[in-house]
């Protein structure tokens, strides 16, 4: 039990860390007013969506039926919502790396019958993940990936599928969220799921959305051409289960219900499940926003305004609760006994209680290795290493380089010169990673002949942490 509450805890405390970093309101306000002006382009370039696909060329590849279904999709597109709910990786909170998502599927005319087309997304490898960029493109079935490709899984994974929860991407369906994620329901504390063959119960990892399985999974199968069958659902370390779905029961197997899919029976030990359809992550687990509003973690203000609307429907958005804190106020340092003053004078963060005469004098006492008045050294240590260096390095680590520059210009002032230390480092090696990003984008780095291998990574962890290290 004890073991439960923290994990609990941890998990709130990580998704709240992620939603106060991941997905900043300036991205959202700007790729809200571009969607609403029917330029999804420019939506996805405010959201960091590299777009990798041409609309005017999908006419003449695939036909006038997929090419207008995907232009009415990209016009309702919300690419800040689905970058809200990409999934995302542990200690961090970064996007989980090396993934293709199918967010639409359309049926193409070929020679030989129809094949599947998928609008998809993709997020980079671990080691080119700077920026956390998204690619938009498209994912032809008929030729197994898209040409020219370098992304090192370009098919679509069958775990991280959004094209049966639109709702997480498309601005038209963001509505269905309260249904789909189950916040009607009361959450179960001690998730679990009734095995008929064993007559006992199976125990789950916490956030589990056991009540919504059943129906989740009938979702699945029926997006298979069956109403009835078996599902795979991972979770945890490792863990699975394959649950046997049958159709037109009044109670789903776990609690009582409207007619529908039932759990008909639980099988964790099937080794014979690599052709099963899997359940999709989105739907295994919990909303993490729905945990932290049922928690009090988290107010409907700090969510993206689609989730908050769908979730906490009576909420009144507050003009001022998401407004960021003014920057370049005076702060107070004890100076001798005194209260002195720091702040921006012409953009640069200068003493405000001390004649020019006397910071000449000081100036010069530091350049003989003296020791400087506490105003200096509290503004040297502010160029080095300020209180705010997390938040900056979270903001450099989540793509949030306006953030990071914001805050720190608000700090030492648009003009300052930043010294060597801990800041300078961090903002000079997130600009080497956006430049491996751009050589990944280009083909001229990573796997493969004639390319320039990276033997110096910043993170070396990083790819062994999306594999294993995970709140999911």
């Amino acid at each position: 039990m004890l073991t439960h509450i923290a994990n609990g805890d941890s998990r709130l405390s990580y998704w709240s860390r992620v939603r106060e970093f991941a997905v900043p309101p300036s991205m959202i306000e700007t790729a809200t007013a571009r969607r609403a002006l029917g330029d999804w382009a420019g939506a996805c370039a405010a959201a960091g969506v590299d777009v990798d696909l041409n609309p005017r060329t999908v006419t003449h590849d695939y036909g006038q039926d997929v090419a207008a279904r995907l232009r009415d999709d990209l016009r309702h597109l919300a690419p800040d919502l689905l970058r809200w709910h990409m999934p995302r990786i542990a200690p961090d909170g970064l996007l989980r790396p090396g993934l293709t998502i199918t967010l639409a599927r359309y049926e193409a005319a070929g020679r030989d019958g129809p094949y599947p087309v998928h609008l998809v997304v993709r997020t980079p490898p671990a080691w080119a993940d700077a920026g956390q960029r998204i690619g938009l493109a498209l994912w032809d079935g008929s030729r197994g990936e898209v040409d020219g490709c370098r992304h090192p899984r370009p098919r679509p994974s069958r775990r991280f599928r959004f094209d049966l929860h639109r709702h997480l991407w498309d601005a038209r369906r963001a509505g269905e969220l309260r249904i789909r994620s189950g916040a009607e329901a009361p959450s179960a504390a001690e998730p679990s799921v009734r095995d008929p063959e064993l007559s006992g119960l199976v125990p789950l990892e916490r956030g589990c959305a056991v009540d919504r399985w059943a129906e989740e999974a009938g979702i699945v199968l029926r997006a298979e051409g069956r109403s009835d069958g078996a599902v795979l659902v991972r979770f945890g370390a490792r863990r699975r289960l394959v649950l046997h779905v049958a159709p037109g029961a009044e109670a789903d197997g776990v609690g009582h219900g409207p007619p529908g899919p039932r759990l008909a029976g639980v099988n964790g030990d099937d080794r014979a499940c690599s052709s099963l359809p899997v359940l999709p992550d989105a739907a295994t687990w919990v909303l993490p926003d729905l945990e932290l509003i049922r928690a009090g973690a988290i107010e409907a203000d700090r969510l993206h305004p689609l989730v908050a609307s769908a979730l906490v429907p009576d909420h009144v958005p507050s003009a001022s609760a998401r407004a960021p804190e003014r920057a370049g106020q005076p702060r107070l340092v004890d100076c001798r006994g005194v209260q002195h003053r720091i702040g921006l004078v012409d953009g640069v963060l200068a003493p405000l209680d001390h004649d020019p005469a006397e910071l000449r004098r000081e100036e010069l006492l530091v350049a003989l290795t003296g020791t400087p008045l506490p105003c200096l050294q509290a503004i040297d240590e502010a160029h080095r290493r300020p209180d705010c260096l997390s938040g900056v390095r979270e903001r450099l680590d989540h793509g949030d380089i306006a953030g990071a520059l914001s805050v720190v210009e608000g700090l030492l002032g648009p003009d300052a010169l930043l010294r060597e230390g801990a800041l300078r480092d961090e903002l000079e090696e997130a600009a080497r990673r956006r430049i491996t990003y751009g050589l990944y984008r280009s083909g001229l780095t990573g796997p493969g002949p004639r390319r320039i291998r990276l033997s110096d990574r910043r993170r070396p962890s990083r790819e062994l942490r999306s594999r294993n290290a995970t709140f999911f």
